[in-house]
């Protein structure tokens, strides 16, 4: 479990997350403002969760950016806590906060995981 926690401190800025545990799963929460289920990519490769997200922007044609510092792409890879394989997992997004539950058990080497609005 503190590979993941220590791992989460190298997420940008701009991201936050949460940890949670049971005896069953473990529950990560990150914060992705502007993404979606169609923007959102999971999958559980081998003892790693890789996250990818974009962040559509829809700006004005009269407008142009002065200073931009949130990131359009997160592209990241997370090691996951012992037993934990992907298999079962499952995923929400809402209003921007991705929501991965993954239950703590032994399966497959790779995994996707269906992410739901």
């Amino acid at each position: 479990m503190s590979t993941l926690r220590d791992a989460l401190r190298d997420l940008p800025d701009a991201v936050f997350a949460d940890v949670l545990e049971s005896d069953d799963a473990f529950v990560l929460v990150l914060d992705l403002p502007g993404t979606t289920s169609d923007t959102v990519d999971v999958a559980v490769e081998g003892s790693r969760l890789r996250i990818e997200a974009r962040r559509e922007k829809d700006v004005p044609a009269e407008f142009d950016y002065v200073e931009e510092e949130r990131s359009l792409f997160l592209d990241v890879e997370l090691p996951l806590p012992p037993g934990v394989t992907g298999a079962g997992a499952s995923g929400s997004i809402d209003r921007g906060v991705l929501e991965l539950e993954l239950p703590k058990a032994a399966a497959a080497p790779e995994t996707q995981i269906p992410i739901d609005d």
